[in-house]
């Protein structure tokens, strides 16, 4: 099950599932013994290695040569991409609480609350195993911000540099507003006997907060159509089609227990003293931009990066270009 290191590092495509030692003890109480950990490294063998962690719909496999819309940012992370794998070595992990090869909950199973700050430790325990010492950068995005911040909190000797993309401190009361109601339909389905059609229903508000009005404006503006007696506008198709094949992929508990970790986060930004470049969306609603600009003000070394983008938090999914310059630093070259 756990790789041997010099295998791991001499190759260029690797993954495994890692068995952490002992109990890792939880930031909210609790414990998980033994928890797994799912991994993925690709990139050239012997390039500065780069953690991509995403939103809670991430997983371990960042980008894929052969089939590349199996990575899940397979627009800007790849050979000759906005993050070069040409370049640095991408090393992706399942989520704790996910769906997917690491320990999460089972179906109607009991699952203790996680913080980021429990992923940021996983993390760690990953790279002893791998005997990486220190990483040329954490990039994260969504959630995955949020457990880069925690990681630069507690374990800045690790990682020479923090790009962090969308992701705050902590969650902004609106935000945690909508996923509350996300998760409550998700809970009500579960107990109802409808799980699936629960998680259908919960993703399709989620999608609504990813994107920003004017995209919506632009893509959706057509009159609806009549389906079996009722009318059903574009963009109510367009949402219900994202939440089912979400709910094929994902399970209701992983959801619950990893969109609460977010609302749930909260880091001390004055001791994040790995060096951090954030980057804010002008348009995201789940993130406002004057987040960001307060969790500047509170970093010992921080630079702001503010995008405008109509695809709103989901920006760092497509917005390759703007992101490129950003991640020059990686390299070793300022970013612009």
């Amino acid at each position: 099950m756990n790789s041997a290191p010099q295998e791991v590092l001499n190759s260029d495509v690797a993954h495994g599932v890692f068995q952490l030692p002992g109990r890792l003890s939880l930031h909210h109480g609790g414990s998980l013994e033994q928890p797994l950990l799912g991994w993925r490294l690709a990139g050239r063998a012997g390039a500065p290695i780069v953690v991509a962690l995403g939103g809670i719909s991430a997983h371990q496999c960042v980008f894929d040569r052969s089939q590349p819309r199996d990575g899940w940012w397979h627009e800007v992370v790849g050979p000759g991409l906005a993050l070069d794998s040409d370049r640095v070595r991408i090393l992706g992990i399942d989520y704790l609480g996910g769906s997917g090869e690491s320990t999460g909950p089972a179906a109607g199973g009991v699952f203790p609350s996680l913080s980021s700050y429990d992923q940021a430790q996983a993390l760690c325990l990953l790279l002893d195993h791998l005997k990486i010492e220190r990483l040329r950068a954490i990039v994260g995005a969504s959630y995955g911000g949020m457990v880069a911040l925690a990681f630069g909190e507690t374990h800045a000797a690790r990682v020479e540099q923090l790009i962090v993309i969308s992701g705050a401190d902590r969650a902004h009361p609106m935000a945690t507003a909508w996923r509350s109601v996300q998760r409550r339909i998700a809970r009500f389905a579960l107990g109802s006997g409808r799980s699936a059609d629960g998680l259908e229903l919960a993703r399709a508000l989620a999608m609504a907060t990813y994107r920003s009005p004017d995209e919506f404006a632009v893509r959706f503006d057509q009159p609806p159509r009549q389906i079996d007696g009722r009318f059903v506008f574009p963009v109510e198709e367009y949402l219900f089609a994202r939440g089912r094949d979400y709910a094929t992929r994902y399970r209701p508990e992983s959801f619950l227990c990893l969109s609460e970790s977010i609302d749930l986060h909260s880091v001390d930004a004055t001791r994040v003293k790995t060096p951090t470049s954030l980057v804010a969306i002008r348009e995201d609603q789940l993130v406002p931009i004057a987040d960001m600009r307060a969790l500047l003000s509170r970093l010992p070394q921080g630079r702001l990066h503010e995008l405008s983008s109509t695809h709103g938090h989901d920006a760092f999914l497509k917005e390759a270009a703007a992101l490129e310059p950003i991640f020059k630093s990686v390299y070793g070259v300022p970013s612009s």
